[in-house]
């Protein structure tokens, strides 16, 4: 019976097998993630950027680095190297001989398959006299032909070799382990367990083990966990936080510190740079000895960051550092935001804990934008833009023009505009416009909806409320050509309260004496017929919402309304005189306004049906896709790495200081985004004021400000003994309620015929 046998490769064919399989899995998906992009893409895209952001800090950089840098060429020189091994390999295993074929004795005998007996002795006859040892043949070759020969002419050789293969019947199975015998010789069994040793038992456990404790030191973010711990003390701390306070707490995080963040380096002339910067900068709590703001790694950050914000110009030992403090910045302020948030929540939730106020989290939304910008906090937006220094605003805000802010200097006619920015040449004109016509312009439309109810436009005590808000991105460089048409600003949309508060001034009533006089003559036309209280009633039915018309198309002429009066008073008659003689019309004009009732209502729901359809569906789509987080460049003169715009959307009540919704960071803002805000409505009923906000993480005076109104009304009750769940619980009990049902029209019949 045949048996198992296992062996190693002895001549090494099938260890190349194995090597050039493991080198393809390698080099293959290497190639495909770590291949350099084509370079040529990146400068062109670059190059397209060059009129706007030429000037910009980061574009600098990136060319430089793309100039200078190796890291490509280095990646190309491994991968090549990888693949030249592996079509090397390859090479070598087409070239080995093949050990393991099928026995053939045709192809021995040099017969094609099917051949009669007289050809395979003839052929055997004439191979065996050119083969035999004793005629200078090779044995070998010999007795490969006897047993071909065999297996044709011997039956009993002829079924094993058609049953197993072989003419001798079962051989025994062998299988190759793909490694050569080398390894398992005895003479290298040392080297062997010692590389085996190094590779399984130190080599591996240490890199994962590095791996894993730098891995559960950070956030999801890549935040040190430590910097998140420290934020939310102090701001737990301090509720309110203002701007000098925020600084301090920011440049105090761990990734500054060199014992945390390899990246921080403190370096030996710090003593004497530091210190000299801080005699520029003036007031910066230097003697504050509450820990952590008294270490060095603090105060140095702090430093850098307010020389950044200053525009202040530093020493090349020092200017790498301050670029490194202040692209962590960023997303260290984004981390202080969600901490904001998180004890914004715990405190709603259980009650007795200090929630940040609005304050100190937009004060970090501003801090983005001041950081992104290099300016500090009191200083113009004009300052954004290129070749515009402080000692130009006084230009801008001069009585003639007035321009404070980019949505001024927008507004403006192109002449006026011209004409102000005369200390700029033409060349840096054309720059300044091409800058300011890349800045986007948001339009920010809400619909506040109560998703999941009956009645979708009904806010109860307790809802969950959905504000659905949808931006819309445009360029400045499009309200150019609508110069008469005002841009949404912070201050605008916050002053939009509807036309009862959009009054003209008193100076503007150029036509007031005109006004008075026309309402001296209706007063008098309105006087000629006393109103009765009947009619004021009447009056208050035509407007069931308690609105009062004040415009004049709302109010008809008194001679219209005095003849409407005989009117009715003589067809009142009539109409009573018919209703009593002809009931059945009364009838059918009842079924038909229940008709048209209906097939309102039923209007009204299948369109409430297709908005919710709709929702679903967005709401699935959003799920399923990934959207790039890739929108559009920030222009920022002296921020070292390139940003893209993003914003942050919520909701919060700015009377009471406290955030309705959590700040949304819409990071997909490329033309046009939809984006929900959900937070429950408050428990009392009432009129309630709150506010969406839109706030840039990049730019400055980009801020929005729209009012949301919420009416509040009781929750309905809920219904107990509702029919549709009176549910029989036996087929009798059915049986007897379909009798009782049937007993009772009948009985109506009967009670309609007589």
């Amino acid at each position: 019976m045949a048996g198992q046998q296992f062996q190693y490769d002895d001549s090494g064919n099938t260890f190349f097998y194995f090597l050039t399989s493991f080198v393809g899995l390698i080099v293959i998906p290497a190639t495909y993630y770590l291949w350099p992009r084509d370079q040529n893409a990146e400068q062109l895209r670059l190059k397209s950027l060059r009129r706007v952001h030429g000037r910009c800090l980061w574009y600098r950089l990136r060319l430089m680095k793309s100039q200078q840098s190796i890291v490509p060429t280095l990646k190309k020189a491994a991968l090549l190297f990888g693949w030249a091994v592996f079509l090397l390999l390859a090479y070598k295993v087409s070239k080995l001989d093949r050990e393991y074929q099928e026995y053939n004795p045709y192809e021995v005998l040099h017969l094609e398959a099917g051949a009669s007996v007289a050809e395979i002795k003839k052929q055997y006859r004439v191979l065996s006299l050119k083969h035999h040892p004793d005629k200078g043949g090779d044995e070998a070759m010999f007795m490969k032909l006897a047993k071909a020969y065999s297996a044709l002419t011997n039956e009993e050789a002829r079924d094993n070799w058609e049953k197993y293969g072989n003419p001798d019947g079962p051989r025994v199975t062998s299988f190759g382990i793909a490694l050569p015998a080398w390894i398992v010789d005895q003479k290298n069994s040392m080297l062997v367990l010692l590389v085996y040793g190094l590779a399984f038992m130190v080599i591996l456990p240490v890199v994962v083990g590095t791996w894993w404790y730098r891995s559960i030191r950070y956030s999801g973010d890549q935040i040190l966990i430590n910097t998140t711990q420290l934020f939310m003390h102090f701001m737990y701390k301090t509720p309110t936080m203002n701007m000098k306070r925020l600084v301090m707490v920011l440049t105090a995080a761990f990734e500054f510190d060199p014992r945390s963040n390899k990246e921080a380096i403190i370096r030996p002339t710090d003593n004497i740079e530091v210190p000299q910067l801080i005699r520029e900068l003036g007031n910066i709590n230097v003697k504050k000895k509450e820990p952590p703001f008294c270490y060095p790694y603090s105060l140095k950050a702090r430093v850098l960051l307010l020389t950044h914000l200053a525009r202040m110009d530093v020493s090349e030992n020092i200017e790498e550092d301050q670029r490194f403090v202040v692209k962590k910045c960023p997303a260290l302020l984004q981390e202080m935001i969600n901490v904001g948030c998180q004890l914004t929540m715990m405190a709603t939730s259980r009650g007795g804990l200090r929630a940040p106020r609005l304050s100190s989290i937009e004060n970090c939304m501003k801090l983005s934008q001041m950081v992104l910008q290099g300016l500090q906090e009191a200083k113009s937006p004009l300052l954004q833009l290129p070749h515009f220094e402080e000692e130009h605003l006084r230009y801008c805000i001069s009585k003639k023009y007035k321009v404070r802010t980019l949505q001024d200097l927008v507004s403006l006619k192109d002449s006026d505009r011209r004409n102000m920015l005369r200390f700029l040449g033409e060349e840096k004109y054309d720059e300044v416009m091409a800058v300011l016509g890349s800045f986007p312009c948001i339009n920010m439309e809400t619909k506040l909806q109560v998703l999941d109810d009956e009645d979708s436009n009904n806010v109860t005590a307790g809802s969950i409320v959905t504000v659905t808000v949808t931006l819309t991105r445009k360029r400045m460089s499009e309200m150019f050509e609508k110069e008469d048409a005002p841009l949404p600003t912070e201050e605008t949309n916050a002053e939009e309260q509807g036309d009862a508060k959009n009054k003209p001034k008193v100076w503007q009533n150029k036509n007031k004496g005109a006004k008075k006089a026309a309402k001296s003559k209706k007063k008098k036309l309105t006087k000629k017929k006393p109103v009765t209280q009947q009619q004021a009633k009447g009056d208050k039915a035509k407007h069931p919402n308690g609105n009062v018309a004040e415009n004049s198309q709302d109010v008809a002429p008194a001679s219209k309304v005095e003849e409407d009066d005989l009117s009715d008073k003589g067809s009142e008659s009539d109409e009573a005189e018919g209703n009593k003689d002809s009931p059945s019309e009364k009838d059918e004009e009842s079924d038909k306004q229940s008709d048209t009732e209906v097939d309102e209502i039923a209007g009204d729901d299948e369109e409430e049906w297709e908005a919710l359809q709709q929702s679903i569906q967005r709401r699935e789509r959003a799920l399923l896709e990934t959207k790039s987080k890739v929108t559009h460049p920030v222009y920022s003169l002296y921020f070292p790495e390139e940003k893209q715009e993003w914003w942050w959307l919520y909701i919060a009540d700015r009377k009471e200081q406290t955030l309705v919704s959590m700040p949304n960071h819409v990071c997909t803002l490329k033309d046009s985004e939809e984006v929900e805000l959900k937070f429950p409505a408050p428990s009392k009923t009432g009129n309630y004021q709150y506010s969406v906000i839109l706030r840039s993480d990049s730019f400055m005076g980009l801020d929005q400000i729209k009012p949301l109104k919420l009416e509040v009304h009781e929750a309905k009750a809920m219904v107990d003994n509702h029919p549709q769940w009176d549910i029989p619980e036996t087929e009798e009990e059915e049986d007897d309620q379909e009798d009782s049902d049937g007993i009772e029209e009948s009985e109506e019949d009967e009670e309609d015929n007589d």
